[in-house]
Order: C-alpha cells, then sequence, then structure tokens
C-alpha cells in the first residue's frame, strides 16, 4: 500500500504515486524502523533518536504528539504502517516496501550490483540535514554499512564480467565506492584492469603510435609518486570533479567525448592522493545552474572542465579557490579514428591533469592549512561577481576577516587591492586614496607570494588607474607569463590594452578570455564592448552590453555606442540609467581621470558621450 523512499527525498508514497503527508520525523522514524532487523524499536527509543536535545519527558511528549497525528491522517489510512502499543511502535512490512529492499533483495550477482549502484548514487537520505546527533550517527553508518554492501556485492559480480555492459556497472560502483575511500587499493587495481591499465599506449588503424600522444604508464606513476610526496601526511585528499563534456548539439562525438572523460575519471585513480569524484556526482554538478555553491559544499578543489565542438574536445583544469585555469588544451577528435583514438587522448589528458595536480599542490596546501582565512576568502571572492557598492563593501570586509585568520594570506591582498579598484571605478569620481590603497595590497600580495599571477594581476589595474599605462601593461604581460591560461588575468591585460590605445589587441585577447571562460562574467563583457567602440565597432559594442546580466557598469559606453550610430531613443535610455547611478557624473571630469595613451580615445569617447547627452 505504501512505498518508503530512502534515496534522494526521503519521502512516502502510496501504490498509485500520490504522496502520504507524513511529518519529516514521521519518515525518519519509518526509515530507521525499516532498515533495523525487527522492524520495531521501542517508544523510548524513538523519543531518543528524534528528540535527543530536549529532555527526555519532552522527547516523549514530541512522539506522542507526532504518533496522534499519524493516527489522525487520511482518516486513519496511514495509521495501517504502523502497529502501536504502549511500549513500542512496530512497522507492518505487509503494507510497506522500501527501496533498502534492493540490499536484501537475491537475484543475478551482476543485476544486484546494477541495483545497488544505481540507488546509492542518488545518496541515502540526501535532503534532511539530520537535526540530533543521533539522526547523523545513524545516516552516517547506515551509509558506511551500504558501502560495505555495495563492496561485496561487486566482488561477487566479477566472475560476470564478461556479460555485456558489466564491465561499466562495475567499474561505476567502483568509482563510488574509491570516492568514499581512496585508499582502498584492491578496488583500485580491480579499476586498473577493467580499464587495460598494463597497456599504456595504444596503435591507431596504421599501428603506430601518434606521436603527440604516446604516453608511457612510468610518466603517470612517476606523476602519482610526486602527488604523495607533497601530500605525504594526515591531510585531507584534495578533490578532482571531471566535468562531463557539453556541446551545443548532441551527436555520436558528444557520446565518445563522455566515455573519453569516464576513461580519463578511471586513469586517474592511480593517483593515490588525489579522491575523484564519482561521475553521477560530476553530472549532476555539470546540471546545477549554481555549480559554484555545489563545488564548495563539496569540498572540491579542482575542476576538469570539458566542451566538445566540431573542433573537438577542449578540456581545462581549474583551482577553485581562486578560480585559476592552471592548464588548457584542446584534443582533435576525428570521428573516423576517434574510437581507436579514445584511449590513447585519455592517458594523454591523465598524465596533463596529474602533472598539473601535482605542481599546484603546494598552493593547494597552504588555503587548507588556513581554513578560517580560506572560507572567508571564497565569500570575499563570491561577493565581488557584482559590481555594486554594497557587495564590493562586504566582499572587503570578508577579505579583512580573512587576514584576521592569517595575517600573510597573499590571496587576501588581492581581493582587498581589487575592491578598491572596483570602488574607484563604480563612483567615478577619481578618489586617488582607494588607488592608493589598492597599490599598497597588491604589492603586499606580491612580496608575500612573487609567483602568483594574482597580486600582478592587481598591480597591472591600478596602475592603469593611476595613469601609468606602460607599467600596468608590463605587470599584466608578467602575470599572463606566470598563468597563460588565467581568464581573469587575460581579461584584465585586455582592458589595459584598450586604454593602452591598442583596442584590436585589445578585443583578440578578451576573446581568448571568453573561450576560456565561456559563461563569462559581466567585467569580460563590459571590457569587449570598450574595446569594440573603440574600433568604431558600435553595434557589437552594444551587443556586449545587451550580453551583461548587470548592465549598471556599462550604461555610459552603451549609450555613446547607440549615440554614434544615431539611435537616440536607446541613447536616451541608457543615458537615464546611467544618471540615476551616478547623478554627479561630469564628462570632463571623468575624461580627465581616466588614462589613454593617445589623445584620439579620448576625444571619441567624448564625442559619444556628449552625443548621448551626457
Amino acid at each position: 500500500m505504501f512505498h518508503l523512499q530512502t534515496f534522494g527525498d526521503l519521502r512516502l508514497t502510496e501504490t498509485s504515486g500520490e504522496p502520504v503527508r507524513y511529518p519529516i520525523k514521521g519518515l525518519l522514524m519509518m526509515a530507521h524502523i525499516y532498515a533495523g532487523a525487527s522492524h520495531e524499536l521501542s517508544r523510548y527509543e524513538l523519543a531518543q533518536f528524534l528528540w535527543s536535545d530536549v529532555e527526555p519527558e519532552l522527547a516523549r511528549l514530541n512522539l506522542r504528539k507526532m504518533l496522534s497525528r499519524i493516527r489522525e491522517m487520511d482518516g486513519g489510512r496511514a495509521e495501517l504502517a504502523f502497529d502501536f502499543t504502549a511500549t513500542t511502535v512496530r512497522l507492518n512490512t505487509q503494507v510497506v516496501s522500501s527501496d533498502l529492499d534492493v540490499f536484501r533483495a537475491g537475484g543475478a550477482p551482476l543485476d544486484r550490483l546494477h541495483a545497488i549502484a544505481e540507488l546509492t548514487q542518488r545518496g541515502f537520505i540526501g535532503n534532511i540535514k539530520p537535526a540530533t546527533k543521533p539522526i547523523s550517527a545513524w545516516v552516517r553508518a547506515q551509509r558506511d554499512v551500504q558501502a560495505l554492501q555495495m563492496r561485496q556485492a561487486l566482488l561477487e559480480a566479477l566472475p560476470e564480467v564478461q556479460k555485456p555492459g558489466a564491465v561499466r556497472i562495475i567499474s561505476s560502483a567502483a568509482l563510488q565506492l574509491l570516492e568514499r575511500d581512496p585508499n582502498d587499493e584492491q578496488v583500485r587495481a580491480l579499476l586498473h584492469q577493467l580499464s587495460g591499465g598494463s597497456s599504456f599506449g595504444e596503435r591507431l588503424a596504421n599501428g603506430d603510435v601518434h606521436p603527440k600522444v604516446e604516453v608511457k604508464r612510468s610518466e603517470l606513476a612517476s606523476q602519482s609518486t610526486e602527488v604523495e610526496n607533497i601530500s605525504a601526511g594526515p591531510l585531507i585528499l584534495p578533490r578532482l570533479v571531471l566535468l562531463p563534456p557539453t556541446a551545443k548539439h548532441a551527436d555520436a562525438g558528444l557520446a565518445l567525448a563522455n566515455a573519453l572523460i569516464e576513461d580519463v575519471t578511471i586513469e586517474l585513480c592511480a593517483l593515490r592522493n588525489i579522491s575523484i569524484v564519482a561521475p553521477h556526482t560530476a553530472g549532476q554538478i555539470r546540471r546545477d545552474s549554481e555549480k559554484a555553491a555545489v563545488v564548495a559544499r563539496h569540498s572540491i578543489a579542482y575542476l576538469l572542465d570539458t566542451r566538445f565542438s566540431e573542433e573537438g574536445l577542449f578540456a581545462q583544469l581549474i583551482y577553485f579557490p581562486t578560480d585559476e585555469i592552471i592548464w588548457a588544451n584542446r584534443f582533435a577528435m576525428d570521428p573516423d579514428i576517434l574510437p581507436r583514438q579514445r584511449r590513447v587522448i585519455a592517458q594523454q589528458l591523465t598524465v596533463s591533469v596529474a602533472r598539473e595536480l601535482a605542481e599546484n599542490e603546494e598552493e593547494r596546501l597552504r588555503f587548507e592549512a588556513n581554513p578560517g582565512a580560506y572560507h572567508a576568502y571564497l565569500v570575499g571572492s563570491s561577493l565581488m561577481s557584482k559590481l555594486t557598492l554594497p557587495h564590493i563593501r562586504r566582499a572587503r570586509k570578508a577579505f579583512k576577516q580573512s587576514l584576521s585568520y592569517k595575517a600573510d594570506f597573499s590571496a587576501s591582498f588581492t581581493g582587498l587591492a581589487r575592491t578598491f579598484t572596483s570602488e574607484w571605478l563604480v563612483r567615478a569620481q577619481g578618489n586617488n586614496e582607494l588607488l592608493q590603497l589598492a597599490e599598497q595590497h597588491a604589492l603586499r600580495a606580491i612580496e608575500r607570494d612573487p609567483q602568483s599571477a594574482a597580486g600582478h594581476r592587481e598591480l597591472g589595474v591600478t596602475k592603469l588607474y593611476l595613469g601609468d599605462v606602460d607599467a600596468s601593461v608590463a605587470a599584466l604581460h608578467l602575470a599572463e607569463e606566470l598563468s597563460p591560461h588565467f581568464a581573469d588575468v587575460i581579461y584584465s591585460h585586455a582592458d589595459t590594452l584598450v586604454h593602452a590605445s591598442r583596442p584590436g589587441d585589445a578585443l583578440a585577447k578578451i576573446r581568448k578570455a571568453i573561450s576560456l571562460n565561456p559563461i563569462a562574467p559581466d567585467a569580460y563583457l563590459w571590457c569587449a564592448a570598450g574595446a569594440s567602440f573603440f574600433l568604431e565597432q558600435y553595434e557589437e559594442a552594444i551587443a556586449y552590453v545587451e550580453a551583461m546580466k548587470d548592465k549598471a557598469p556599462a550604461h555610459r559606453i552603451a549609450a555613446a555606442s547607440c549615440a554614434m550610430i544615431g539611435d537616440r531613443k536607446r541613447a536616451l535610455f541608457h543615458r537615464q540609467r546611467a544618471e540615476s547611478i551616478n547623478p554627479v557624473f561630469d564628462v570632463e571630469k571623468w575624461l580627465a581621470i581616466v588614462p589613454f595613451k593617445e589623445h584620439w580615445q579620448k576625444e571619441l569617447y567624448r564625442e559619444g558621450l556628449l552625443k548621448a547627452g551626457f
């Protein structure tokens, strides 16, 4: 009559699929009893389980009230699920089934493993935050038991590995187990056997190993050793998620690209000191509209982001704490030979990622050694995604809080520098005190970490607004050399090139930044609009502004662009929006502040602003 779902959302439904409106703690009680061997618990045990945070007498009163509610539901039909006595509560399993039955079911070993793996990847009671310590401990214990049962099912299914689809089913279960326990060497060895890990190079149709993708297993082993040496000690393993590829058009190539990323996931399990997020979770993160929040919640340090197009597979490795792209590459994927090339490309990708992980570990350890500083820094960074004064000032407070945990935290100095330059931009009043503070904090960041591109980037941005365009270009050129795939650095370099009277170079560079960071922040689009304006590509400039989520900072450049093509109506609209944000804006004062290397730029911008009515 009723079905209890415990994986994913905890809920109770009738056989017709209609939900039964049980209280949450009633569902937890049902799950707790169902998971037990006898399907019965005392009222005292249930009261302590559900309300351990209050006095025992109040806990028993709460239980009585909840049971009374259950009796009254649906005219007493819901009560059929339980047998109540003065001292016990028993679940009537004749009328209640559950997805937990999968663990008790028989059948063919491979089918049983498939059912368990499909179920557990949804997460046991994943939608409820445990309200008491006993509930939390019980959920953890159940997940541990379920992992052990899946591991046993996996071992029992091994004799059926030759069956169609068996390798995928067993590999999926093994990846889940390895994500939960990266030290399970038996499961790790099994994965490599399944993936044919002993041969680390494949021959193409003509029998030759492609020179660009030939890889030796010893190279991967050396990368694994590097990571082990760096991460030696009782540290939390860094987590890496490989996001499945996206594409504008789903086709056979995308399916093969997905399979390739699964191969890379398995190969990377050779690294003992990297925890790999299972593909199912990776797929959920890819689909989530709030990816950054989900990544932070899962304590993920690295993302391998992939996109498939007619040009091939583009992959980039992102270090989440600083949002830095530490490696990127494109792989040609010829449909004719791709099925045979697949593992060769996967192995090259694996070695590249392993090498970059090893080189970046020192940075990661600095972050994770100071969790309070790191968390406050992430809060500040997330706030800087919106260029409004309230967001900027809240971000500044967070960066200062980060420094209260760790006084020499370089990343927070770069964050503070960015808040001062951003405020200078938004207020548009030429307050040099803000720029001096930005320069001071950028220099402090460089002093503490001269090899980080972030500090040099902030110094370059500040030098630009101080009017020293050549020093700005030099600092940002160095930043890009230090981190050639860091999209934010490339964006800042492009922005400086606009002011250095090189709008063509700037537009090419900002397009590169957008290609590395396709869901581009508004600041990228604003920069592209400026470069387009000074190339007299006014329609393109307007299109970039229209693509911004928050157009507030770009209303002036949009108004000037509309005016230059004679679109007075839209020019008026953008001018009025700009004036509502900054009613004291003055064209001549602003042009006296904004640095342009060559006079023609200032004259062109003045013409556009005056035509727009500023």
